[in-house]
C-alpha cells in the first residue's frame, strides 16, 4: 500500500474518532459545550484533509472512474454538513441560549449519521 494512501486512511479514521467523540460526548452531557465544538472542528479538519489526499491519489491513478460518483457526492455533502454543524455550534455557544444548547444534540446525531454514509461507502469501495 502506498504511503499517501495510508496517510489518507489515517486522516479519515481520525475524523471518525474525533467527530464521533464530539457528537457522543455532547449527547451524553446533554448540552453543547465549547470542547464539543473543538472536537467537531478537529474531525472536520481530518475529514477535509483525508478527502483532499484521496482526491490527489484518485487524480494520479490510471483507474479513475469518469464523472461524479455516489461516494464523491455523499462525501462532499457530508463535509458541507460538518461545516454547517460546526458553524451552527459556534453560533449557539456565542448566543448562550440554554434551550438551544440542550437541543443541539439532535442535529449533531443527524449530521453524524449522514456523515457515516460516505465513511462506510468509502470502506466498502476500498475492500473491492
Amino acid at each position: 500500500m502506498e504511503p499517501l494512501l495510508i496517510l489518507a486512511i489515517i486522516m479519515i479514521s481520525l475524523a471518525l474518532v474525533f467527530y464521533t467523540w464530539g457528537v457522543w460526548a455532547e449527547h451524553r452531557k446533554g448540552k453543547l459545550e465549547p470542547k464539543h465544538l473543538i472536537l467537531f472542528l478537529i474531525g472536520l479538519f481530518f475529514d477535509t484533509s483525508g478527502t483532499i489526499t484521496m482526491s490527489v491519489i484518485a487524480k494520479g491513478s490510471e483507474v479513475v472512474a469518469s464523472g461524479i460518483n455516489w461516494h464523491a457526492i455523499t462525501g462532499g455533502f457530508a463535509i458541507g454538513l460538518m461545516l454547517i454543524h460546526a458553524l451552527w455550534a459556534a453560533i449557539v455557544l456565542k448566543k448562550k441560549n440554554e434551550a438551544s444548547q440542550k437541543s443541539f444534540h439532535k442535529f449533531s446525531l443527524l449530521v453524524w449519521l449522514l456523515w457515516l454514509i460516505p465513511y462506510v461507502s468509502g470502506a466498502f469501495i476500498a475492500m473491492r
